[in-house]
């Protein structure tokens, strides 16, 4: 005859059962909306973030629909370049938006209450570029010319850095402050001698002619991934949810490059093998997302910059911005597995 359990045995296994059960529904819901922890759901939760065709990440993200299976209502909103996006993070348009790390740093130094959250590249996605035809084949001869460029974004300040290197300064040209394509465009029909060129456009512009008469990838800054820190206080499981896709398209980008480059293609409107050049040649997508030492460093180089040119009142603005911009806690505890299938 087996000899009953004692009750405090009995009371004991059940709420090991429960907890087991408990730890096993919570992980199931992970999958549809809620975190892993069970602190939390995504699930009917609104967010408004950007894409843009110099952030492949952000156009896989927004392909494969990951955000909204996890019951997330996304409104995507298009950056045409890091000054729309500042723009639209500043007015409250966008939670999260893409820039280039140098225009995320003139942007908090200037007041906007903005973090980086995440690195979605190390691009080569800046240069000088000339028209078909042009005389132009170095920086020296910018001396009095007209250069497109779009101010607040990193062609800019890559051109700032390049007329430095080669013995000129802003005041040596006259900028034509135009969005990208506008650039391109005023490079097209004669307006400007130079454009500071961004990709995809840019790569399209060598497709037609074009010559990229002056390149250093050390003047190119990383590609951020920014935040409002209200959104960042109010709502850090979404948060987690977007540096999670971001961590996933990173991975799912290096095991499918030429679907990338086909996503990048559609989403700008150009030829495939110019996308291909764009993804396989200059964008750096396997970097590591973890912002610190290696972008604080570069923008360190350009911070001096935004002083001189009056773009930013002081030196101090700066180095408060240095300080604060960084926020990786939420890419520390990024699981890109969280949208592996």
């Amino acid at each position: 005859m087996r000899t009953p359990a004692p009750r405090a045995s009995l009371v004991a296994l059940l709420a090991a059962v429960a907890l087991i059960l408990s730890a096993c529904v919570s992980g199931e819901n992970a999958s549809s909306g809620e975190t892993a922890d069970g602190t939390g759901t995504v699930d009917g939760q609104v967010l408004d973030i950007d894409f843009a065709t110099y952030n492949p990440l952000s156009l896989i993200i927004k392909d494969q629909r990951w955000l909204e299976a996890q019951g997330v209502e996304v409104n995507w909103v298009q950056s045409a370049g890091s000054n729309k996006a500042n723009e639209a993070l500043r007015a409250g348009a966008i939670d999260v938006g893409s820039t280039a790390g140098s225009a995320a740093l003139l942007a908090r130094s200037n007041g906007s209450p903005i973090q980086v959250i995440a690195i979605y590249s190390q691009p080569e996605w800046a240069a000088l570029v000339a028209p078909a035809g042009s005389d132009i084949t170095d920086v020296a001869q910018l001396r009095g010319r007209n250069v497109a460029a779009t101010k607040g974004t990193d062609p800019y300040f890559f051109l700032l850095q390049a007329l430095e290197a080669n013995g000129l300064s802003a005041a040596d040209v006259t900028v034509q402050n135009l969005q990208h394509a506008d650039g391109w465009a005023a490079l097209q029909n004669g307006s400007v001698d130079a454009w500071a060129g961004l990709d995809p456009i840019m790569a399209g512009a060598e497709q037609n002619g074009a010559t990229l008469f002056y390149r250093d990838v050390d003047f190119n800054s990383y590609g951020f991934l920014n935040a409002r820190e209200d959104f960042l206080n109010e709502k850090p499981e979404l948060a987690q949810l977007v540096v999670d896709a971001y961590a996933a398209a990173a991975v799912w980008a290096a095991e499918n490059p030429d679907e990338t480059a086909q996503i990048l293609a559609d989403a700008a409107g150009i030829e495939l093998p110019v996308a291909q050049k764009v993804i396989n040649e200059r964008s750096n997508l396997d970097v590591n997302q973890v912002p610190g030492d290696a972008q604080l460093a570069v923008l360190e180089k350009i911070a001096p910059i935004f002083v001189d040119l009056g773009d930013v009142q002081s030196r101090e603005q700066v180095d408060d911005a240095l300080q604060t911009i960084v926020n990786d806690s939420f890419v520390k505890q990024a699981d890109a597995a969280r949208f592996r299938s």
